[in-house]
Formats: C-alpha cells, sequence, structure tokens
C-alpha cells in the first residue's frame, strides 16, 4: 500500500461510513496545483470510484478506504492519512515525505524538482 491510514483515521472513517450507512465511502485525496506553496491537498469523501483512473486503498484490517487519482499518487507515494482533532477543529491530514515545505495549516505543499 503506497499509503498508509493511521488508527485514528480508519476509525474515523469507519464512523463516517456507519454514520451514513454506505460501506462504499472512501476518502479522496486530490493534489491540485495552487496554495501558497504550489501545491495544496483537497480531501473529501467520495463513494464513486473510476477503475481506469483511481487507485483505491483499503485497510485490511477496518475496510477505510482511501481513493486517489494517478497525478495525486505521484505525489502522495508513501504518505501517511491521519485524523487529528484540536480545540480549533478536526481534520484529515497528510504527511507527505515528499514534501520538502508546506505552510502554517497543512494543505499547502511544495515537491523539490517540479
Amino acid at each position: 500500500m503506497s499509503i498508509v491510514l493511521t488508527p485514528r483515521a480508519s476509525s474515523r472513517l469507519q464512523t463516517i461510513q456507519a454514520k451514513d450507512a454506505n460501506p462504499s465511502l472512501a476518502l479522496r485525496i486530490t493534489v491540485e496545483s495552487g496554495g501558497c506553496h504550489g501545491f495544496h491537498y483537497t480531501i473529501s469523501l467520495s463513494d464513486k470510484v473510476d477503475p481506469a483512473e483511481d487507485s483505491l486503498f483499503t485497510d485490511e484490517e477496518t475496510g477505510a478506504r482511501v481513493v486517489l487519482d494517478e497525478p495525486s499518487l505521484e505525489l502522495l507515494k508513501g504518505s501517511t492519512v491521519d485524523y487529528t482533532q484540536e480545540l480549533i477543529g478536526s481534520q484529515f491530514v497528510v504527511r507527505n515525505p515528499l514534501a520538502t515545505s508546506s505552510c502554517g495549516c497543512g494543505t499547502s505543499f511544495d515537491i523539490a524538482g517540479l
């Protein structure tokens, strides 16, 4: 698996799937150009997977699912997806080993050589 889900992220995704009564629901992570560091993450929930364009990663223990399109997969190889709960809110976060710098909010990042 190129993408790793922490136990917190898997648990949160399971909770969302159960609440929505939709076991096909997955966390979709897309990398787009823009942001203050060149790229930014867009994280959403989706039950649509296009086998011709998407890669689906499923946590074998929990059934939690992450979907990435092929261009995003190249920029997220080896990343870890976590779920944080802080006073200012809760969110899924991506820890990307390819990122050479990022903004304070953690949604915008840069990769050397791109």
